[in-house]
C-alpha cells in the first residue's frame, strides 16, 4: 500500500479537478490511501509520501502552480516521485522540466489514456470514473473549498475538437476526435457510489462535431435529463423537495455546425444553458450567431449563453457591438413573447505560448491597458456576467460605442463606485476636466493608456493634470 497525496494549486475555480478524481480511484482501487487537498497544507507537507499529484490548469497560472510545487518538493522521496498533469503541463512541458526549482519532478502532458502510464498495469486512467468522495468537505478534513459545480455529474461524451483554433489548446491536449463516449455507466457508476447529483455536467469541446450526436442526446434523456422528465427530488428537513435538474455542454457549442437537425435534438434535452460561443466579430459569423440564436429561441429553448471573447483579433468597437447585439436579441425575443433570455460572459484572451503565456498580461494588438482595465472593472460589477436587461447594460457599458470608451476610460475606482462618485460629483469634475482638453486629448490618452495609475507622472501642462489629478489622487 502506497500514501498518495492529490493537490490542486489553490486557484479560484467552479469546476473539480477530474484528472485527479480519477487518479483517486485509480489508487483506491490498487489499495493505497488517498488524500486530497487543494492548495498548501502545512501538515500534508511535513509527510512522506510515495507520490504526490499536482494538477495544473491555465497556463496563467504558472507562478501558482510552481509554488505549489515547490512547496511539497521535499515531501517526497525523491522528486520524480511528484507527477504533474493538466492543461500546463501539456502546452509547458519544456518549461516545467527545465524549471531549476523543480528539477527531476514527473511531468505527464495530454490524457492518461494509455494503459500503464502510472503503473505497471493494464489500467487506462482516463477511462476510469472519478471518485466524488475526495471533494466532498463532509469526508474530507483538509478541504475546506466549496466547488460550485459539485452536484453534478461530471463526464465526456466526445473528446477533442475539429477545429484547430489558435487560442485554443485543445488540440494540443486532446489531439485526436473521439465521435462517442457513453456517459451511461459513468452516471450510474457515480450513483450507485456517490450518491444522485442533480444535474449533468458535459465537458465536451465541440460535441455538435459528432457523427453519434443523436445517441449521445438518447443517452441523456435515457438518464433522466430530458427536456419533459427532468424531475429531481431530495429531502431536506424531513420535506421531500422536488426541482428541475439541468443539462449544460460547458465549453460551448459551435455555431458553424448548428444545424435545424442538431437544433432540434438540444431541444429534447434539459438544457440549461444552451452555450454558443461568440468569438468573432466579422461580419459573416456576427450573421451565423445572430441566426442560430434565433433558431433556438424558436425551438423553445429558454436560456441561453454566449462567450465572447476579446483582447485578441478584435477592436474595443467590437466588444461592445456583440455585447449590444445580444441586448437587442433580448428585447427582440421579449417583444415576441418567447421566454428566451440570453446571458454572456465576456473571456479575456491570454496566449498560450509566447512571452506572456505565464501571466495575465498580454494586451491585443488594438487594445491598451487602460480599457482591459476598465472592462475589467465593469465585470467586477457584475460579477462577470452581463444580463440581458437593456437598462443594466446600457448602465453599466453605456448607450453607445463612445459612451462605452469614456467608461472604461474613468479612473478605476468611479468605474467600481460609479453610483457613489456620481452622486458626489467626481465622474461630472472628471468629465469637464476631460473636455476641456481639447486638441490635448490625444498627449493625455498617450499618458494613461499603458499605465498604472501609481506611475502616472504630472507634466507641464495645467489642462492635463487637471485630468490627470482623477487617477493619482486614488493613490495617494
Amino acid at each position: 500500500m502506497a500514501n498518495v497525496l492529490l493537490v490542486e494549486p489553490d486557484y479560484m475555480n467552479k469546476y473539480p479537478p477530474l484528472g485527479l478524481m480519477k487518479i483517486s480511484t485509480y489508487h483506491k482501487a490498487k489499495g493505497d490511501t488517498v488524500i486530497f487537498c487543494k492548495g498548501k497544507n502545512k501538515e500534508l507537507r511535513k509527510g512522506k509520501w510515495d507520490r504526490i499529484y499536482v494538477s495544473t490548469l491555465f497556463t496563467f497560472y504558472w507562478k501558482r502552480t510552481i509554488n505549489t510545487i515547490e512547496y511539497y518538493y521535499k515531501s517526497v522521496n525523491k522528486p520524480s516521485d511528484i507527477y504533474i498533469g493538466g492543461v500546463m503541463a501539456t502546452i509547458l512541458y519544456d518549461d516545467l522540466n527545465r524549471h531549476p526549482s523543480i528539477r527531476g519532478v514527473t511531468v505527464i502532458p495530454g490524457l492518461l489514456d494509455k494503459p500503464g502510464m502510472l503503473g505497471k498495469d493494464k489500467v487506462i486512467v482516463d477511462l476510469l470514473p472519478p471518485d466524488y468522495s475526495i471533494i466532498d468537505r463532509r469526508q474530507n478534513k483538509y478541504l475546506d473549498y466549496e466547488y460550485p459545480t459539485s452536484d453534478a455529474y461530471i463526464a465526456y461524451a466526445t473528446r477533442g475538437c475539429i477545429r484547430k483554433c489558435e487560442f485554443c489548446a485543445v488540440p494540443i491536449i486532446e489531439p485526436e476526435f473521439n465521435h462517442y463516449i457513453s456517459i451511461k455507466d459513468q452516471v450510474r457508476y457515480i450513483k450507485e457510489n456517490f450518491g444522485e447529483k442533480r444535474d449533468l455536467l458535459l465537458l465536451d469541446n465541440n460535441v455538435l462535431a459528432s457523427k453519434k450526436l443523436e445517441n449521445i442526446i438518447n443517452d441523456i434523456i435515457e438518464l433522466g435529463f430530458g427536456r419533459d422528465n427532468n424531475n429531481y427530488s431530495y429531502m431536506k428537513n424531513g420535506k421531500k423537495i422536488t426541482v428541475k435538474r439541468y443539462v449544460d455542454f460547458n465549453q460551448g457549442t459551435d455555431a458553424r455546425l448548428l444545424t435545424e437537425d442538431k437544433m432540434k435534438l438540444l431541444s429534447k434535452i434539459a438544457i440549461h444553458p444552451l452555450r454558443i460561443a461568440f468569438d468573432h466579430a466579422h461580419e459573416e459569423y456576427v450573421k451565423l450567431y445572430v441566426s442560430k440564436v434565433r433558431m433556438a429561441a424558436e425551438y423553445g429553448i429558454k436560456n441561453l449563453s454566449n462567450y465572447i471573447l476579446f483582447n485578441y483579433t478584435d477592436t474595443p468597437e467590437d466588444f461592445y457591438n456583440r455585447l449590444k447585439i445580444n441586448v437587442e436579441l433580448n428585447e427582440e425575443f421579449e417583444n415576441k413573447g418567447y421566454e428566451t433570455r440570453i446571458w454572456s460572459f465576456p473571456m479575456k484572451y491570454s496566449p498560450i505560448s509566447g512571452e506572456h503565456c505565464k501571466d495575465r498580461k498580454y494586451i491585443g494588438p488594438k487594445w491598451n491597458r487602460k480599457y482591459l482595465r476598465g472592462i475589467h472593472c465593469i465585470l467586477n460589477s457584475t460579477h462577470g456576467v452581463v444580463g440581458p436587461k437593456k437598462t443594466f447594460f446600457e448602465k453599466a457599458f453605456g448607450r453607445n460605442i463612445d459612451e462605452f470608451k469614456k467608461i472604461i476610460l474613468m479612473p478605476e475606482e468611479y468605474i467600481i463606485y460609479r453610483e457613489q462618485n456620481e452622486l458626489n460629483g467626481n465622474i461630472a469634475e472628471w468629465e469637464n476636466d476631460l473636455n476641456n482638453l481639447n486638441d490635448k486629448y490625444t498627449q493625455f490618452f498617450d499618458i494613461i493608456k499603458d499605465k498604472p495609475a501609481k506611475e502616472i507622472e504630472f507634466i507641464e501642462d495645467d489642462n492635463i493634470n487637471n485630468v490627470l489629478k482623477h487617477y493619482k489622487a486614488i493613490n495617494e
